[in-house]
């Protein structure tokens, strides 16, 4: 029996990818685990290891071609197929041309990707009917509130136009429409909560059009290279399609692009160079060239209205229906209202529901304490140099508050622990956060297994999920299981901070700036000291003031007592 190799799913918000390289040719002997093809996404290059021993019977994708999250792209089995032969990549047919730019499109949403496949209504033996399920948005996720419909009972509708709009606890979605035909029914009303495969609604399409493929729909998360990571546009879930240009040649690019090229008069999408596998025209892509207008004029709109509103600085909204339509996603309003509306970004608004969420659940409770630097700060100073040049990375605080933390919560467990309900999960493994600035928002991303790293296994961990944080190239395992949190505020001169507690955690450490103070050492001597203040915001349902002071006079401890031995 064959095995099915899929485009494996490389991050939360990452939809597709484009198979850049195949390690193995069709015939070929494959081992489980060994490199058998190469991927590139916006956020991640990664080989893709083989899932069984066995033959590369077929190869169904060819280099350079780019499909969504759980295509099948090989088949490995025992040699004895005899379907079609690949031999190489010059032999596999290039995906379809999609229509030109003008063609709908659907609304733009970024979520982890969930698949949503429509099934004929079993009202209707005929086929003639299509059933829209409410689609499953993330592993956790058993429901869903519809929110907004963007079409009525017996308007037409396209394939992949939204059709509904619905909320979670996790992600705000658009929905598109599986298949092209007209809303026949509407079985949930707006503002209704239904359990994830529920029937929402019926397509009514022709027998020769009832056989949909499958939505993926996608959520947003930490978000998310080289675009900003907080941004009025984020992209669906979907293949990238290439668009062609007057002469015919095909331009490869995202429905986002072709979108956004709709809404600023762009019809010729060659126009603008592209940087992303095989030439494909990136989000990127697009927006600089929107914002080089000057050097770099759009093909004439369609509409002679488009062209006007096509601004660095002025979106425009994208109808979903002649009765509804979007925000816009940035607005500049005039003199003389005096401000600038801005819709928040994906990352904002969950950065925002998660925040309000905390201070729901967990009974914050804070303790400030103040600990003595100097020691480290003269280690780090009579070290850095040496250090540098035998590790190729820069020795930071932060390592140090990772060790004085990670000794302390092995000897308090209860303050890296976890309430599951009316549970108590005591982690066993200390897994630090640390809560990473971005441009627009912050992500944590964790260093896992903390109490068995070196001074220098943690710097380098440090730097490198801080690094690989900033050019949205974590993935999904890097920001999860988190057992405690550090966040550092104080580099940017703050004194300290009073942070908000990172569910399902119940305690964070606000680190402030450390500073020379004039302090009282020696009984009654009055010194000059370099020192820094700590908060500590901790879930009083859990943990109490005894506990959360105990836990953190052992920080104070550790930090003051450090052996410049340990920097190695």
């Amino acid at each position: 029996m064959a095995i099915e190799v899929k485009m494996p799913q490389m991050g939360e918000s990452i939809a597709e990818g484009t198979l850049t390289r195949w390690f193995k040719k069709q015939g070929d002997k494959v081992t489980r685990d060994e490199p058998l093809f190469e991927i590139s996404t916006d956020k991640v290059d990664a080989e893709v290891p083989a899932p069984a021993d066995g033959i590369l019977e077929q190869v169904l994708v060819a280099e350079g071609t780019t499909v969504e999250v759980n295509t099948v792209v090989a088949l490995l089995g025992d040699g004895s197929a005899s379907g079609p032969t690949v031999p190489d990549t010059a032999s596999v047919e290039p995906p379809p041309v999609d229509p030109p730019v003008a063609a709908p499109v659907p609304q733009p949403v970024e979520t982890p990707v969930a698949e949503v496949t429509p099934t004929a209504s079993a009202d209707s033996a005929s086929g003639h009917l299509i059933d829209v399920p409410m689609p499953q948005m993330g592993e956790s996720i058993a429901e869903g509130t519809l929110t907004r419909w963007f079409k009525k009972t017996g308007d037409s509708i396209e394939r992949d136009e939204p059709l509904f709009e619905i909320s979670t606890d996790k992600v705000d979605a658009e929905v598109p429409a599986p298949a092209n035909g007209v809303l026949a029914e509407i079985l949930v009303a707006e503002g209704t909560t239904v359990e994830v495969s529920t029937i929402v609604a019926r397509i009514g399409t022709s027998a020769s059009s009832a056989t949909a493929a499958p939505v993926s729909v996608a959520a947003a998360a930490t978000p998310p290279a080289p675009p900003p990571v907080a941004q009025p546009h984020v992209e669906v879930a979907a293949s990238a399609s290439p668009a062609t240009n007057g002469a015919g040649r095909v331009v490869r690019s995202s429905p986002l692009v072709r979108k956004i090229a709709r809404e600023h008069g762009i019809t010729d999408l060659s126009i603008i160079p592209g940087t992303g596998a095989g030439g494909r025209v990136t989000k990127n892509d697009i927006l600089g060239f929107i914002d080089r207008p000057a050097t770099a004029p759009a093909s004439p709109a369609a509409n002679p209205a488009a062209a006007p509103a096509a601004s660095p600085s002025t979106h425009s909204p994208s109808t979903h229906s002649p009765s509804t339509s979007s925000p816009a996603p940035t607005r500049t309003t005039s003199a003389q209202d005096g401000v600038t509306v801005e819709k928040m970004s994906v990352m904002r608004r969950k950065i925002a529901e998660h925040m309000i969420d905390s201070k729901r659940t967990s009974a914050h409770v804070h303790s400030v304490f103040e600990a003595d630097m100097t020691q480290i700060v003269s280690i780090r100073a009579s070290k850095k140099d040496e250090f540098l040049a035998a590790n190729g990375t820069k020795l930071t605080f932060m390592p140090f508050f990772l060790k004085a933390c990670s000794d302390a919560l092995r000897l308090f467990p209860h303050v890296n622990a976890s309430i599951d309900g009316d549970e108590i999960l005591v982690h066993h493994s200390v897994n630090i956060g640390i809560a990473v600035a971005l441009e627009n928002g912050l992500i944590v991303p964790v260093i896992k297994g903390v109490q068995d790293l070196s001074i220098l296994g943690m710097q380098k961990a440090v730097s490198d999920l801080a690094n690989r944080a900033r050019g949205k190239q974590l993935l999904p395992d890097e920001v999860a299981g988190g057992t405690f949190t550090i966040t550092n505020p104080g580099q940017f001169g703050g004194l300290f901070g009073i942070p908000i507690i990172n569910q399902p955690q119940v305690a964070i450490l606000g680190i402030g700036g450390i500073e020379k103070r004039p302090v009282v050492i020696d009984g009654d001597k009055i010194g000059i000291r370099d020192m820094t203040y700590m908060c500590l915001s901790y879930d009083h349902r859990l943990v109490d003031g005894a506990l959360a002071d105990q836990f953190m006079a052992q920080v104070k401890k550790n930090l003051e007592s450090f052996e410049a031995s340990s920097v190695v």
